[in-house]
């Protein structure tokens, strides 16, 4: 067998190869129904607090007002938060550390006001609670922060 006949079987075989992966990726099916992600991690807490918590349809139209009210406030500080990192980084250029310092402390300030919003937030979502379900309001809190970790919500593959 010659090296031209030989190198025209191997690539070939190849391009049926690489046909067959793009065939497989395109037309697979999801594990996940709607898309890539679990559906937790498309729904975001949201579906999982209500079902924890037992809403009923009232509570569940209140709780969605809370949240559009807490997605307001949190876009309004990270917009700040994102401004005055803009500024800090600017200050590299420069050989005045005061500004930096401060626009440091001004970071903290804002993070510090971010985590009250989230706080008053869940407050609020247990005021929303019937007496009969704060026992299920009191089981999440215990797992609360882990409904905000985007690697518990949606695990990373093994690279």
């Amino acid at each position: 067998m010659s090296k031209l006949r030989l190198l025209s079987i191997a690539v070939i075989g190849l391009l049926v190869m690489n046909l067959f992966m793009v065939g497989f990726l395109f037309f697979r099916q999801s594990p996940h129904p709607g898309g890539g992600r679990p559906p937790f991690a498309q729904e975001g807490p949201k579906q999982r607090i209500i079902e924890q918590l037992h809403f009923d349809k009232a509570q569940v139209l209140q709780y969605e007002k809370l949240i559009d009210q807490h997605k307001k406030a949190i876009k309004g500080l990270n917009n700040r938060v994102r401004e005055t990192k803009s500024e800090l980084y600017q200050t590299l250029t420069e050989e005045n550390t005061s500004t930096k310092d401060s626009l440091i402390k001004e970071l903290g300030r804002l993070q510090q006001e971010i985590e009250t919003v989230h706080y008053n937030h869940f407050a609020d979502l247990r005021k929303l609670c019937k007496p009969d379900q704060l026992g299920y309001f009191e089981t999440l809190t215990i797992s609360l922060a882990d409904f905000f970790d985007p690697a518990k919500i949606a695990p990373r593959r093994p690279e």
